[in-house]
């Protein structure tokens, strides 16, 4: 040492000892093991919430809309409903519902499509809605029903028609008009 340095108190905590066998580096690994605990336990919590939100989405999506047009054309004196498919994507009649209200009131018998004679109803139905045509409904073709006259309400030249046209439980359409 110089001469004239100050001398410093060696206290036990400061001197520089050798580490033990056995212990190098022992310090640096409840860190390290913390953190990789952190970074799984993080991983895996990410990916529960990943497969838990795409079930749930692919739960509630809704299956492709059918995009239909129809003209719908009513004769009064006979009771007969016309329905022209205009455009869209063709449609499995098998799947269909038709529902027919007049003046705001549905029909006491629906057409149950398809079919060949039904309660309610007079005669064979034309085209896709005849149990021994096609099944699918493609653009231009024509579907027409006649309501019997023991059906109830009574369809009458002035009335206000409305068919509604469920596919799956999805309206597809609903063309309303006046019977002639």
């Amino acid at each position: 040492m110089y001469e004239g340095a100050a001398r410093r108190p060696v206290s036990p905590t400061s001197v520089d000892r050798p580490e033990r066998a056995g212990s190098v580096g022992r310090r640096g690994i409840a860190p390290l093991v913390g953190v990789l605990l952190l970074v799984g336990i993080t991983v895996a919590l990410a990916t529960v919430v990943v497969i838990g939100a795409s079930t749930w989405t692919m739960g509630t999506m809704e299956p492709a809309r059918v995009t239909a047009a129809f003209e719908l054309a009513v004769d009064g004196d006979s009771g007969t409903i016309t329905l022209e498919y205009v455009s869209g994507d063709p449609i499995d009649v098998d799947e269909l519902s038709v529902t027919v209200a007049v003046d705001g009131e549905s029909l006491s018998k629906q057409p149950p499509v398809p079919f060949v004679g039904a309660d309610g109803f007079a005669g064979a139905p034309r085209g896709p809605f005849n149990a021994a045509s096609d099944q699918t409904w493609t653009t231009r073709e024509r579907a027409a029903f006649t309501v019997a006259g023991t059906n109830e309400p009574r369809i009458e030249s002035g009335d206000s028609i409305t068919v509604t046209l469920t596919l799956d439980g999805r309206r597809v359409a609903s063309p309303e008009t006046t019977a002639t």
